[in-house]
């Protein structure tokens, strides 16, 4: 058996839409191994689909088929850590997790660069499961029906506040809200913003995450599906946020800080949201993860 770890991910930070994401050292964990039927089981409470349709097991058989092989079955095992259908990527993290094991098992037949370019068909969009895969901060493209990415290191002092509320948005709805045209100004806009955030994360130029972290292409349009946004907004800059952003397509928040903020915002995060009428949101602090989705043989 075999034991995949996969990074959570956020995806967009702001300016970058479907072109940026980053990897959390937050991880879902998977056990996996061929079998000669479907077994399918859960470490914790989280509700999971046991059949074919689960989304680990689809995964692996789509990369099956991709290779021309049967796939007969598999035991799966999960532990989900990554919120689900919170803008973390826990979608990824099972798409991932399942290439990465039948890939595994059928003696590693595609390479990185082919499983990041299956992993994006499956998804549909690459900012999230490229950096499930590679770790790191991650600037993709498409062109042709492949994804174009690099991956780069964020700097060490930087660390990721996220508030996580209790109610959960899809992506899908979130994604039917965007306009179908953009004006060439709103283009350019977010274009400037998406490069200063690539620039910023690596060199750790943290004075210019208040205007990368701006964006006029889906959050405006996104703001109504998450209750308490704009509190949660202002609250993470009065605390010294140095950008704030929603994270993927929502509806989960997520504050830029540096490690001389790590104590106030573990302290007053949660009670200052609470004092504002906003209960039972989560409040984790994430460093990036440089490292990708790994396996280890159990």
């Amino acid at each position: 058996m075999i034991k995949i770890e996969i990074p959570a991910t956020s995806a967009n930070l702001g300016s970058g839409f479907d072109s940026l994401g980053v990897a959390l050292d937050l991880y879902n964990h998977v056990w996996m191994e061929e079998a000669d039927e479907i077994d399918i089981s859960s470490k914790d409470d989280v509700d999971i689909p046991t059949d074919e349709s689960n989304l680990i097991y689809w995964s692996a058989d789509r990369l099956y088929k991709e290779c021309g092989k049967v796939l007969p079955g598999l035991r799966i095992i999960q532990e989900n850590n990554i919120p689900m259908t919170r803008g973390l990527g826990s979608s990824s993290a099972c798409i991932v997790a399942g290439l990465i094991g039948a890939n595994r098992f059928l003696g590693s037949p595609l390479s990185q660069h082919d499983l990041v370019n299956l992993a994006c068909k499956i998804e549909g969009h690459p900012d999230n499961t490229t950096p499930a895969l590679l770790g790191g901060l991650v600037t993709t493209a498409m062109e042709n029906g492949k994804v174009y990415s690099v991956s780069v290191p964020v700097a060490k002092n930087i660390r990721f506040g996220v508030f996580i509320p209790p109610f959960e948005l899809k992506t899908e709805v979130a994604r039917k809200a965007l306009p179908n045209e953009y004006s060439r100004e709103n283009a350019v806009y977010n274009l400037s913003r998406s490069s200063l955030m690539t620039a910023a994360l690596f060199s750790g130029s943290l004075e210019n995450l208040r205007v990368a972290v701006q964006d006029s292409i889906h959050q405006p349009y996104r703001k109504k599906f998450i209750s308490g946004v704009e509190t949660v907004f202002r609250m993470s800059y009065e605390l010294g946020s140095y950008g704030t952003y929603i994270s993927g397509a929502g509806p989960s928040i997520i504050a830029i800080i540096d490690d001389t903020l790590e104590d106030t915002f573990n302290k007053y995060a949660i009670p200052h949201l609470e004092s504002k009428g906003i209960t039972d949101w989560q409040f984790r602090l994430l460093n990036a993860d440089d490292s990708g989705a790994r396996v280890y043989i159990e």
